[in-house]
């Protein structure tokens, strides 16, 4: 509906768009019909004076109002101090149906949230900047780091959905002693042409061998130092002492230890490139603590001893939070290392120079943005904000019992196909039916991932990934595949939808479908407060339910055929608003057929 006959309405009912700033009804089909009022005369014969001053002045008991019927809504039950209303079936038909077949890509999404002012609209896009994944360079991307890029990919497009300029920023873990040790592990026993073939990998077991080697040495020191024997050898020329002689050779700028560093930085990218494009993600710059240069953290130290927050402790720079935050808070946040003993940095410092999120540790976070705070910087504060997520507990880089996800995605794969290939009629049918595969998979794991709300931890079980029974990845993409697969048998251009009689449309579960996707902008604006993926799934997992208890009653094949384009124009709405809620999620939807293609709406 055109926003200015809204507006008509709104003042006729004397409500202006400061009582109600997020009420969009033109674009929500569920507020337009909050914007009906109660007539005075219906009202004041009802209220009541009361006697006792505590009890108020004026009471009116909702259970003895009187709405008429009308066209758009059934007279209203009572339930206990509840009004409930019903929506008509006709009404409701004629009014989503149309409106999400006219625009069924963004039907759903509000962008009017995401301009400066809803008000003037000239004032252009609201930015936001989120940066997520956040791998550490050199080592294969797990299934620990899958969560964050899940998450963050699907802020990504719920922000992008409701007209946000969406800047998307992956900000490597690729500075730190770690690279001393895996440049020493390299130089004692790497070997170029292994590199070439296969580099993230290798490095991996590079870095897992270097780091079993250090542990042994670790625990020789503690033995010899608890039977009273001098360690100092294995202290200062050691492999921790000779990895930290390298990182220190690598902040220094020696261009060797630079030439090895970059090489694995850039085989990094790469490779993560392509895991990245498997789940739909992809990033507007690739950023990282080393790209944070000396002279600029200096700087930042610099703001913060201006305002007496840093100390020295045996020779390292330190914050003690507990002397600049009172209370509880201060204790909480503890002490942060600013700059070791020996000079190098640590990440606290590079974050506060690039005011970058770079890490998914509460702690970590809340101390940088507590000196955020503490240098001066207050707007800034007020538009920072960390996404908070659980960890997948049950594996670790360093033991070296890490699960790959490209191994994860492998394996679910291949399951997926073993079971498409067990209906020979419908596999003959699928034109690349490994690539099907590979999306089921990829949908095994990112539907079980955002089942719980995102702050719960949860362990890794790939016999849980690889359970196909109930509400799962596969079971959303046989809904929509089953709706693309209808449009084909029926022979039906989208065009001839466009004036299909809703009125014909009368059965209980039509009314019911109908129902649930004018629920779907109103789903999305309460995910936009909740930035829960659980929020958009656990609507989808409803209508999906719906719609397949609907098919023996809503038959397409053998309907009439006035009735049957009407069956169908409600479907293709159906089947825009899943399309719409599964690639907000960061799926891609998948079809039965692909012959449906040139006859389907979004398929």
């Amino acid at each position: 509906m055109d926003r200015s006959l809204i507006q008509d309405r709104l003042q006729k009912l004397h409500i202006s768009d400061m009582e109600f700033p997020a009420c969009y009804p033109e674009l929500k089909p569920l507020e337009f019909y909050q914007v009906t009022g109660i007539e005075a005369k219906t009202i004041y014969p009802l209220i009541q004076r009361t006697q006792p001053l505590d009890k108020g002045d004026l009471l009116l008991p909702v259970p003895t109002l009187k709405f008429p019927g009308s066209h758009l809504v059934t007279q209203p039950s009572t339930d206990g101090p509840f009004l409930r209303f019903f929506l008509k079936g006709p009404e409701l038909l004629q009014r989503v149906v149309p409106a999400i077949l006219r625009d069924p890509r963004t039907w759903g999404h509000n962008p009017l949230s995401g301009l400066k002012s809803t008000s003037d609209p000239s004032q252009g896009q609201k930015r936001i900047i989120i940066e997520f994944s956040s791998p550490n360079i050199a080592k294969p991307f797990h299934q620990g780091h899958l969560r964050s890029t899940i998450i963050r990919g699907f802020l990504d497009n719920l922000y992008e959905g409701a007209g946000w300029d969406v800047v998307r920023v992956n900000y490597l873990g690729d500075w730190g002693k770690q690279y001393g040790l895996l440049a020493l592990g390299f130089n004692m026993f790497g070997d170029e042409k292994a590199l070439a073939e296969d580099p993230i990998n290798y490095l991996y077991q590079i870095y897992v061998k270097i780091n079993r080697m250090l542990s042994d040495e670790r625990k020789e020191v503690e033995t010899l130092e608890t039977a009273g024997q001098d360690a100092s050898k294995l202290r200062n020329d050691g492999l921790d002492e000779q990895a930290r002689r390298y990182f220190k050779a690598l902040c220094d700028g020696d261009s060797e230890t630079l030439q090895l560093w970059s090489n694995f930085r850039e085989f990094s990218i790469e490779k993560y490139k392509h895991s990245y494009a498997r789940l739909n993600i992809r990033f507007d710059e690739y950023l990282g603590a080393s790209m944070v240069k000396e002279e600029s953290m200096k700087v930042a130290e610099k703001h913060m001893a201006d305002k007496d927050l840093t100390e020295s402790s045996e020779g390292a720079v330190i914050i003690d939070f507990t002397k600049h935050v009172p209370g509880k808070a201060g204790k909480t946040l503890g002490k942060a290392l600013v700059r070791k003993k020996d000079g190098t940095s640590l990440y606290l410092t590079r974050d506060i120079d690039d005011y970058v999120v770079a890490s998914d540790q509460e702690v970590h976070l809340k101390q940088l943005f507590k000196v955020v705070e503490l240098i001066g910087n207050e707007d800034l504060r007020s538009r920072l904000s960390h996404i908070s997520f659980g960890l997948v507990l049950g594996m670790s880089t360093r033991r070296g019992t890490v699960v790959f996800l490209d191994d994860v995605l492998r394996e679910v794969a291949e399951k997926m196909h073993e079971v498409m290939k067990k209906n020979e009629d419908k596999y003959s049918q699928v034109s690349d039916p490994e690539k099907i595969a590979d999306i089921l998979g990829i949908s095994i794991v990112m539907v079980q991932d955002m089942s719980g709300k995102r702050i719960n931890n949860y362990h890794f079980n790939m016999d849980v990934l690889t359970a196909f029974e109930g509400d799962t990845g596969p079971y959303l993409q046989y809904s929509h595949a089953r709706l693309c697969s209808i449009f084909f048998k029926a022979g039906v251009f989208p065009a001839e939808l466009e004036n299909a009689n809703l009125t014909l449309v009368t059965e209980p579960h039509a009314v019911n479908l109908v129902r649930l996707i004018a629920q779907y902008p109103d789903t999305i604006q309460n995910t936009m407060r909740t930035l829960e993926p659980s929020t958009v799934l656990t609507y989808l997992f409803r209508l999906i339910h719906t719609l397949n208890s609907s098919y023996s009653v809503l038959r397409v094949i053998g309907s009439e055929a006035e009735l049957m384009k009407a069956r169908l124009a409600l479907y293709a709405a159906v089947r825009a608003v899943l399309n719409s809620g599964l690639r907000l999620l960061g799926l891609t939807p998948v079809e039965r057929y692909e012959q449906c293609r040139p006859r389907s709406i979004s398929c």
